[in-house]
């Protein structure tokens, strides 16, 4: 009985030393796991504030400055004489900072009454800022007057997020005289950016080249960027501009191009569907290149309404495209003095006659002419333009010798311009027609080549490069910037030039078909040479020369003056002009006088814009105006006539 409290006493004590032991390990590894966090608490403290305190500091200082690009001012583009063809103005603009607005569509009311934003701006703010992100800016407006800038400028403070700012925007001072000629530019797309990841091409109110000099030479024209930091709130507030560094402008490019003859030589097109190319005969230069209509290149630039595009990609007069380089047009009767020069090579003399009595037999098929004008020699029949000469010439030779002829003089060829699409043409010959068609060549396909019909295929630039190669003597090479390139001689001798050019001559001052073209001017004489050619093939007696205007004839002439010592060489081509005499002959009688007597071109300028309605953009806007007014509704008769 004596052994039950010490047995009691023993269980108890044990009890406790087990207790106290567990409890001391369970310290031991609580104390060592708390010690291990804390160190690893340490260990990643002091990796933050050693290893990573640049990162951190980065992102601290991001989030108290604000680093923004500064677009750069882009390269001016000027004629041969300084005077400005683009350049860039001072706008203001507006912008959204996405992750600054606190209040999307309450912010977007008050702009869009501010800045009286159409429906179709708001949807579009809208899309952008939801696909925004960080603290990359989403343009509102831009080109805004001074009230509206100043009415957002005032209440910004109250609209976080929102930046007003100034900046520069393309601005072509002649607008639709030089669409063709420069292009234009607009913001980038995705693909753009996709290229290299470059920030700037997403910098609201920077714009890159989109057509024609402005896109080809946009290495040049771009510049280099600025950057402004500046400290703000955490809620985006502007606080002060740190540090600026100024943007570098892009290049100035100069052109060959005559500012003045470009603006003159579009309005003188008037309503017409045409192209007018200048070239220097001294040095190649091309001082005018003139496609009507024309888009404004400050519309495209501002961004074109969709009124304004669906206006243009439907005019059949096709105002989007470059008729100077894009159109090919048959050349109708202006290769004739191409076809003299080839004939005195192959050993024909000017005296040699043909008889025309209205038309060339070839077979069973008569080629008709345009009169009947009995024996013709060269002189002659360049003046009058008549086909029988030139027919039975051609078949006296061939037309491969021709066709050599007319590459030498520039048709059929590709130059080195600064635009990304150019149309070379066709000057067919033997061996062409058999590879393209596996067919053999024919006397009557030489006929209808010889007098610029058929397969033969030319733009406006290629006609001016023949008249101006004729004029000098030269194989020009049509630039618009840089130093001329060297000119080698043709291989006609001065003889044959001389023939030709006074032929040339006649045509015009003389007995010739463009009489009522002469030069208005005291001792300067233009020689020339008009061309009809068919749109299509048109049977009995109509020719061409009525019906709907997308079948009439085209209107050629190709020129240059003074004829004893050229100077200037053009061509005219007027689309469905139904001839070259009394289409294109007058705007090139106009055109080379502005260069000789430019008061004088400008008084007969304004009197025919007083017949059509203004000047081009006066006549742009009334277009507009009518094409977005509502159809006028028919109205019901009931058979009663009313006045």
């Amino acid at each position: 009985m004596k052994k039950w409290p010490r047995l009691i006493f023993d269980r108890k004590s044990v009890s406790e030393a087990q207790a106290q032991f567990a409890f001391s390990r369970r310290s031991f590894v609580l104390g060592g796991a708390q010690l291990g966090i804390g160190a690893l608490l340490a260990t990643r403290m002091g990796y933050l504030s050693v290893f990573e305190n640049e990162r951190y500091t980065l992102q601290a200082e991001s989030n108290r400055v604000n680093l923004s690009l500064i677009p750069p001012r882009r390269g001016w583009i000027v004629d041969h004489k300084g005077r400005p063809l683009a350049l860039n103005r001072t706008v203001f603009r507006v912008d959204i900072i996405p992750d600054r607005v606190r209040d999307v569509p309450g912010t977007l009311d008050t702009l869009t009454t501010l800045l009286k934003l159409t429906p179709d701006e708001r949807e579009r703010i809208e899309g952008e800022v939801k696909k925004g992100s960080g603290f990359q800016p989403v343009q509102v407006a831009e080109n805004l007057d001074w009230d509206r800038y100043a009415a957002v400028s005032i209440r910004a403070p109250d609209l976080p997020g929102v930046q007003p700012a100034q900046g520069f925007a393309r601005f072509y001072p002649e607008g639709a005289s030089v669409g063709h000629l420069l292009g234009y530019v607009g913001a980038a797309s995705a693909k753009d950016y996709e290229k290299n990841k470059d920030p700037l091409l997403i910098t609201p109110g920077f714009k890159i080249g989109k057509e024609a000099v402005e896109r080809v030479m946009e290495e040049k024209l771009r510049g280099a960027p600025g950057a402004r930091r500046s400290e703000v709130t955490a809620r985006g507030k502007l606080v002060r501009d740190l540090a600026t560094r100024p943007d570098a402008p892009g290049d100035t490019l100069h052109l060959t191009i005559d500012a003045g003859l470009q603006a003159y030589a579009a309005r003188r097109l008037g309503e017409n569907s045409g192209a007018v190319t200048v070239i220097d005969t001294q040095t190649g230069g091309i001082l005018c290149m003139a496609s009507m209509p024309a888009y404004d290149p400050n519309s495209f630039s501002d961004g074109i309404g969709r009124m304004e595009w669906k206006m243009l990609s439907e005019d059949e007069r096709r105002p989007l495209v470059n008729k100077a380089l894009q159109s090919l047009y048959p050349p109708g009767s202006t290769l004739k003095p191409m076809a003299a020069l080839a004939l005195l090579a192959a050993g024909v003399t000017p005296e040699d006659t043909v008889f025309c009595g209205g038309g060339y037999r070839l077979g069973n098929r008569v080629f008709r002419c345009l009169g009947r004008h009995g024996s013709v020699n060269m002189k002659r029949a360049i003046a009058k333009s008549c086909n029988t000469y030139f027919y039975s010439m051609g078949n006296r030779i061939g037309y491969d010798k021709i066709a050599a002829m007319a590459r030498e003089l520039g048709l059929g060829a590709e130059y080195p311009l600064p635009y990304t699409t150019q149309s070379y043409g066709t000057v067919p010959d033997s061996a062409w027609k058999l590879k393209k068609y596996k067919k053999e060549w024919t006397s009557a396909d030489t006929l209808n080549a010889t007098i610029g019909q058929g397969y033969v295929q030319c733009s406006p630039l290629q006609l001016a490069v023949m008249a101006s190669r004729i004029a000098s003597g030269r194989a020009l090479q049509p630039h618009l910037m840089g130093r001329p390139p060297a000119h080698s001689h043709l291989s006609c001798t001065d003889e044959h030039l001389a023939i030709v050019r006074n032929a040339m001559r006649e045509v015009v001052n003389g007995e010739g078909t463009a009489g009522r073209s002469r030069l208005p001017l005291e001792g300067i004489q233009m020689g020339g040479k008009t061309g009809t050619a068919q749109v299509r093939k048109i049977e009995g007696a109509q020719r061409g020369q009525s019906g709907a205007w997308k079948y009439r004839d085209h209107g050629l002439f190709v020129c240059f003056a003074p004829v004893d010592t050229p100077r200037y060489a053009a061509s005219v081509v007027i689309e469905h002009g139904m001839g070259g005499a009394r289409a294109a002959a007058p705007v090139a009688r106009d055109v080379l006088t502005y260069l000789f007597d430019p008061e004088k071109a400008m008084g007969f300028l304004t009197e025919l814009e007083k017949g059509w309605g203004g000047d081009v953009n006066t006549r742009a806007k009334a277009r507009a105006a009518s094409f977005a007014a509502p159809p006028t509704p028919a109205v019901e008769t009931t058979g009663d006539v009313t006045e």
